[in-house]
């Protein structure tokens, strides 16, 4: 059965997130900021990570990690629509922040949607675009799970006011993805508390009915 730990990181107060196997290999997502203490985090729990894998590419899920991938030696991986977001502050959004933020290219892109397999973990890829164009989902069925990114939130969903954002997008995104999961399927979101499906299908206001 696989593990869930969450790390609050930056000003934005971003999730980082590290899903651990039974043998301690670990995937790291969006590792946002406090590098240092991230990898303090995970070398203090003798964690094995195995890769890095973004929801999105905005600044405050990006900014730990060109100092993770190095100090790990791990690959990132990133969808395609996005590829140019890690090394261009105006895309990433990092001109609004009070410093540009400037990543390598990602190793790997995620192009064709479905099923993936990164060392001993298996999980689906989702592309569910709205907040950004190229954010994407992580669903991990077997253990009833979602990596949620700036999706849905907690009663709230992802903004959309920001550039190359689409309201209506989102709203389809979580109309197709989201919905369909059963109640007990936890979310776990790029800001704030992780939830329930079954809650924000009864509570989230953005929620299509």
């Amino acid at each position: 059965m696989l593990k869930v730990a969450m790390k609050t990181v930056g000003p934005m107060q971003e999730n980082a997130y590290v899903v651990i196997h039974p043998n301690q290999e670990v995937i790291l997502f969006d590792p946002g900021a406090e590098a240092d203490q991230l990898i303090e985090w995970i070398d203090g729990e003798g964690w094995k990570p195995k890769a890095i894998l973004q929801t999105h590419c905005h600044f405050d899920h990006i900014g730990g990690l060109d100092q993770l991938r190095d100090y790990y030696k791990v690959p990132v991986y990133v969808h395609a629509l996005e590829a140019d977001f890690l090394g261009d502050p105006a895309l990433n959004l990092s001109t609004m922040a009070s410093q540009p933020i400037i990543q390598r290219k990602a190793d790997h892109l995620w192009e064709n949607m479905g099923e993936v397999s990164i060392a001993s973990f298996k999980f689906k890829v989702r592309h569910t675009p709205g907040h950004s164009p190229g954010h994407v989902i992580y669903l991990f069925d077997e253990d009833e799970f979602v990596i949620s990114g700036d999706l849905v939130f907690a009663g709230s969903v992802g903004r959309t006011d920001l550039t190359n954002a689409s309201h209506q997008q989102l709203i389809e995104s979580i109309q197709r993805e989201i919905l369909p999961l059963d109640d007990n399927y936890k979310l776990y979101p790029g800001h704030g508390a992780p939830t329930l499906v079954g809650k924000e299908r009864k509570n989230n206001p953005y929620f299509p009915k």
